[in-house]
């Protein structure tokens, strides 16, 4: 049996309809999801705001790249929890002023259940 290469270079393609000036009903594959801002800043409330859905995405991307370098050492995670606090300056978002880098900092606590050594988790940080 020949082995599926996967491809190294690939096109995602989503789309959205935005059916106030807070809300963009976003899909892609089979997928739907909503980005809204909290009643307070007009919106309906209905998801993540645009900075939760890109900071939703780094722990995304943490835990399969974390259990992806874990598995290609030989461990096995058997639980992972992501918390993540990010200092975000909402001065650009307000239009008050240009900011070059809106999160000023991002703290990713990663915990995690395992049988790995001490050596093997220093190896997957």
């Amino acid at each position: 049996m020949a082995e599926v290469r996967q491809k190294t270079i690939v096109t995602q393609k989503l789309s959205a309809s935005c059916p106030s000036h807070t809300r963009s009903d976003v899909a892609t594959r089979d997928l739907e999801s909503v980005i809204d801002e909290p009643s307070e800043r007009g919106g309906s409330n209905l998801g993540f705001t645009p900075t939760e859905a890109a900071m939703a995405a780094l722990i995304g991307c943490t835990n399969v790249i974390s259990r992806r370098i874990a598995h290609g050492i030989g461990v096995d995670f058997e639980d992972v929890t992501i918390d993540l606090e990010g200092d975000f300056d909402r001065r650009g978002v307000m239009l008050a002023e240009e900011i070059d880098v809106p999160f000023t900092e991002v703290r990713l606590t990663i915990n995690v259940a395992t049988s790995a050594t001490d050596a093997q988790m220093a190896k997957i940080k």
